[in-house]
């Protein structure tokens, strides 16, 4: 999920000594320059008396709302839900789409240090307005493959029955021209969301940092929680919206039946792709028309400099608060080596970024792929799957980061005290995790994968006595149901000779390979021996499963906001934009980058029958093992909390509290010169 959390501070009535050391420091003597730079809103001098009603941080919360909403649609609903018909459309594997899941957070993680260092002093909602511009092109340039890539078309012979020696057949040849140029498509995904990534820079660093400099403390928590959870509520809109529109056929028109060896398909074809590109295409234009409330925004709201004034810090005591405030570091790019290394240097800092690290990266491998596993797992259509994995996911996520944040508030917590929450959570998600050792499923029984042919065939190897003279092909999926309750790549390769259809269903006869089925009556005389369509599956796991892995996501989302929260406390007044720029390189570097990738690595790695045509051209996977899947997913899972645990334990013996006197000790004069 992109957003890392929602501040939620508790912070202590300021002393007086704190008060006077405040009023002389840098910072109240900026308070002048500060309320030079708040002014009306509009453009130039062209301000209206309405827009002035909006010239205030409810004003400036309700339009980064709605770009956070969108920017959840596109970036964690849209792309995760289509991932799955976008394999199949551009012949894709799982570890190239997950290529394109990291490509945002690719150029996130590039740009983050330089737009949170550079846009600190700069005019923040301009920036915005920037971040809305290239969302919408983002959006665009990733439905782009579907206008060019031409009609989908899901095969020819699609009964494909068997062709005894004698008939005419289609005989398939493999030369290059056979060999798709569908999968250089991936090029273009990857613009699409280097863009998106480019334009989510700015407003979960900058924009985030506009709204806590405009409020006051106590209402910090309120204001950016209100902005988080509307980001959550963009993806839960995406999953759904994708969902539906994967229903609609991907050229909105079913083609019509051209001739004998076509025929029209409907959702439960494996063949079938939804629309996937439609709401890409809508967001375009809605985020685009968010550049202009950004434009009109000064770059300090009315009543900024006196709340600036009034702030407090509860930096961990290692000098580097006085430093930032004694150079004034952070004014001009020279500073920026020394602005780094002081963040870097800062041990509880890097503990917890360390630790939310680990977490992003299976919070985006389950978010990119959670959708998939629940249609392989259990069976379930893509659409459904989808559907499922988004109110899973979503709500839980939300849940976790608010009732976290209300015991931070309503307890009271100290820093420390809130890095300690942080392990209990971590230490219950990781319990939790081991949903996945007893509600996964077996495979259903499927000819030349995991069955025999009743014994006259092998493994691994879907031509079988049965089915060898006819003539089938491989690079056409269309899986039937056999009345012995085995799943059959195709009619072909189940030796159905011929079809009917009975009251509008199509039923399967004459099959040489399907066997009489063990639970026969005698009295009971079947009127098929295969139907489209794969088996219904067996397993009943799924509602067990949803409900363990629900709560081990609301654990686990309860830890991101007491993260944020002591990131905030624990670094210099002037660089908690910076310090969520670095936590930002290091999400993405060692967390949502790897985890799409890596994820979608074991998937591949979980595979039995892959799309491979008679060119021998590798496409997606069609079988995947789901006990081998949900031991390797659980294996990451584990590993990355066990990780957290450890990181935050560390953040734990290390932080050391600000001294209560105001005065500058002996330690800091050091640490100042040392660093300096």
């Amino acid at each position: 999920m992109k957003g890392d959390g929602i501040e939620n501070p508790v912070f202590e009535p300021p002393s007086p000594d704190l008060r006077r050391q405040r009023q002389a420091s840098p910072a109240g003597a900026d308070a002048g320059v500060a309320e030079a730079e708040e002014g009306p809103c509009g453009w130039g001098r062209c301000a209206p008396k309405a827009l002035q009603l909006c010239n205030n941080p409810e004003g400036y919360l309700a339009a980064y709302s709605l770009l956070a909403i969108f920017q959840g649609i596109v970036v964690n609903g849209l792309i995760n839900i289509s991932i799955s018909t976008i394999e199949k459309r551009y012949e894709l594997n799982s570890s190239l789409t997950g290529l394109i899941s990291a490509s945002y957070d690719i150029a996130f993680c590039v740009l983050s240090l330089f737009v949170s260092f550079f846009g600190e002093r700069g005019h923040k909602p301009q920036w915005l307005a920037f971040s809305a511009f290239m969302l919408g092109l983002g959006s665009l340039i990733f439905s782009l493959p579907h206008f060019s890539s031409g009609k989908y078309h899901y095969g020819a012979k699609l009964e494909d029955t068997c062709q005894i020696p004698g008939t005419s057949s289609a005989n398939f040849t493999c030369s290059a021209s056979t060999k798709s140029s569908l999968p250089n498509y991936l090029y273009v995904f990857i613009l699409g969301q280097l863009l998106l990534g480019v334009g989510g820079t700015p407003l979960y660093t900058l924009g985030t940092a506009f709204i806590d400099d405009s409020v006051p403390k106590h209402k910090s928590s309120l204001y950016i929680g209100i902005g988080y959870a509307m980001s959550l509520l963009g993806p839960a809109i995406g999953y759904v919206l994708g969902g539906q529109l994967l229903n609609v056929y991907i050229d909105i028109q079913i083609p019509e039946r051209q001739d004998i060896t076509y025929t029209k398909i409907d959702q439960d074809d494996p063949r079938w792709l939804g629309a996937w590109w439609i709401a890409f295409l809508a967001c375009f234009f809605a985020i685009w028309l968010l550049i202009i409330p950004f434009t009109c925004f000064p770059k300090q709201l009315p009543g900024t400099a006196k709340i600036q004034a009034e702030k407090i810090s509860e930096t961990h005591h290692d000098g580097s608060e006085v430093l930032v405030e004694t150079k004034n570091i952070g004014k001009s790019f020279k500073d920026f080596p020394v602005a780094l290394l002081i963040l870097l240097k800062n041990p509880v800092l890097m503990s917890l970024v360390i630790a939310s690290s680990s977490e992003a990266l299976v919070a985006t491998g389950f978010a990119t792929f959670l959708p998939k596993f629940i249609e392989n797992q259990f069976g379930k259509t893509s659409s459904f799957s989808a559907t499922l994995g988004g109110l899973v996911l979503i709500p839980a996520a939300a849940l976790g980061q608010i009732i976290s944040g209300i015991l931070v508030s309503k307890c009271k917590m100290d820093c420390k005290s809130i890095i300690k929450f942080m392990i209990g959570t971590c230490s219950v998600a990781l319990i939790l995790n081991t949903v996945f050792l007893f509600a996964k499923c077996g495979n259903e029984p499927f000819a030349g994968v995991s069955e025999t042919y009743n014994g006259t065939g092998t493994l691994y190897n879907l031509t079988a006595p049965c089915n060898a003279n006819c003539r089938c092909l491989r690079s056409i999926y269309y899986p039937v149901c056999g009345r012995d309750e085995v799943q059959y790549f195709s009619p072909c390769f189940a030796g159905c000779a011929s079809h009917l259809f009975n009251n509008m269903k199509k039923t399967y006869h004459n099959c040489s390979c399907i066997g009489k089925p063990e639970r026969e009556n005698g009295s009971e005389d079947f009127l098929y021996e295969a139907v489209p369509g794969k088996c219904p599956t067996q397993c009943k796991f799924l509602p067990l499963f949803l409900t363990f892995f629900f709560f081990a996501v609301v654990f686990t989302f309860m830890a991101v906001t007491p993260t944020t929260v002591a990131i905030l406390r624990c670094v210099p007044d002037k660089q908690r934009s910076f310090a969520l720029g670095v936590q930002s390189v290091f999400l993405r570097l060692l967390g949502t980058i790897p985890g799409p990738i890596l994820f979608g690595v074991a998937i591949d790695n979980s595979c039995t029958l892959w799309d491979i045509n008679e060119c021998k051209t590798k496409g997606a996977c069609w079988v995947y093992d789901n006990e081998r899947m949900a031991y390797l997913l659980m294996g990451i899972s584990a590993a990355c909390k066990i990780i957290t645990i450890i990181f935050v334990v560390i953040a734990v013996w290390l932080y050391k509290p600000p001294p209560a006197s105001a005065a500058l000790s002996q330690k800091d004069s050091e640490t100042v010169s040392a660093i300096h």
